[in-house]
């Protein structure tokens, strides 16, 4: 019976980022297929069916696909220079829930299935959940099969280079509709349960969040011969929006505003940039108001670029509404686990994308630190084995399992 750091030690080596620290693994790249090849063998090993389907998803089944069946599972994607934790911790922590129950004897009398949902962070297209939003049917799959990754590969291409094929990409609904119950487990990207002193936690919901691109297009020209005056430079209004952003959402309750990632083209030492790219990732507990301080940043962007002589083109690139889990699942999953702590989340899932779909939960396994997305991120192995012991229960408790 496999523990989830043991199962998160056989990957540690795939995906490692030399430059960055952490891993960066990505849809249809080496490492990502590395991970997928990993994940078929052990569920296979299982004695699991493995499929993949037309949206790149990975689904391993416990016994018989059917109807009304409990699902779980996450991603095995990452950010650039990501942890070890954001979403393979979920996918170990299945396996070894699978392996608790079967050690325990425990028979499922519902279908029981994991899945890995393809590109989840977005860390190559930069659309996250790109999976699960196909499979629900709320992405255009020809907006999908069009996206470009950073040097200019196009997914359909991506794709098409993993072995697969981008003509089927578009909502399942035979799949969905053998969702009964989806619950996720998950690294906690936040402190709510150090204080609380418990291991594990119970989503109650996530914040409403988008990510905007905002290209300033102004004029190209030498560093040393181009006089101040004479400049139409997009690189001063792109940094008056990465500082508005920050001042903006502090000014707003419970909001986050983030310029992770700033491109200048043609990116020389000694060159004024002809245009320069800025994604914003902006979040709040309210649609309204993410949406307000979005708003309210696009005038600032335009305003500025004027100034300059710059103009400014601004592209919202995903967008999700807040997300409260089915209250009647949580409560239920809460029981299960004598008390625990139902917390909210900044952070996307893709539970929070079938929420809208099928009744969806997540679990939390306490973070000591609070970091994500960044090497650092960390939880202690006996927390990760408490949550699969809780992953088992809920399992357990959701497929009517009985015991032999």
């Amino acid at each position: 019976m496999a523990t989830p750091n043991e199962l998160l030690a056989q990957i540690a080596d795939v995906g490692v980022d030399g430059k960055r620290g952490g891993y960066s693994r990505h849809v249809f790249d080496r490492a990502e297929h590395e991970l997928r090849d990993w994940f078929t063998e052990q569920a296979r090993a299982r004695g699991m069916e493995v499929n993949t389907d037309a949206n790149a998803n990975l689904w391993a089944w416990w016994g018989e696909p059917g109807p009304d069946a409990v699902v779980t599972g996450s991603h095995l994607d990452s950010v650039p220079g990501g942890g070890a934790l954001d979403g393979p911790l979920g996918v170990a922590s299945s396996l070894a829930a699978l392996d608790r129950l079967r050690a325990e004897g425990v028979r499922p009398r519902r279908p029981l299935a994991v899945t890995v949902f393809a590109e989840e962070e977005g860390g190559r297209f930069g659309v996250p959940c790109l999976g699960s939003r196909l499979l629900a049917g709320t992405i255009d799959p020809d907006r999908v099969r069009e996206l470009r990754d950073p040097t200019g590969v196009g997914f359909a291409e991506a794709m098409r280079s993993a072995g697969l094929s981008p003509e089927g990409l578009g909502r399942d609904d035979e799949a969905l509709s053998r969702i009964g119950r989806f619950v996720e487990l998950h690294v906690e990207q936040g402190r709510g349960l150090v204080d609380r002193q418990r291991p594990v936690a119970v989503a109650s919901s996530i914040l409403a969040h988008g990510r905007w691109r905002f290209r300033f297009e102004g004029q190209g020209d030498h560093a040393g011969t181009t006089p101040m005056d004479d400049r139409r430079d997009p690189m001063l209004p792109a940094s008056h929006l990465v500082l508005a952003a920050r001042q903006a959402a502090a000014g707003v309750e419970g909001a986050r505003a983030t310029a992770g990632r700033m491109v200048p083209t043609p990116g020389g030492t000694n060159v004024v940039a002809s245009t320069v790219d800025v994604w914003l990732d902006v979040r709040s507990p309210f649609e309204e108001r993410t949406r307000e301080l979005v708003l309210a940043l696009s005038e600032t962007a335009r305003a500025r670029a004027a100034d300059e002589g710059c103009r400014v083109e601004i592209t919202e690139e995903s967008w999700a509404d807040t997300v409260s889990f089915d209250a009647a699942l949580r409560d239920n999953l809460t029981e299960v686990l004598d008390g625990a702590p139902a917390l909210p989340t900044g952070a996307g899932h893709d539970a929070g994308v079938l929420a809208a779909r099928t009744p969806s939960a997540m679990l939390f396994v306490r973070n000591p630190t609070g970091i994500s997305h960044a090497p650092e991120e960390h939880a202690e192995p006996d927390d990760c084995a408490e949550g699969a012991v809780a992953l088992a229960r809920v399992l357990e408790h959701l497929t009517e399992g009985e015991r032999s």
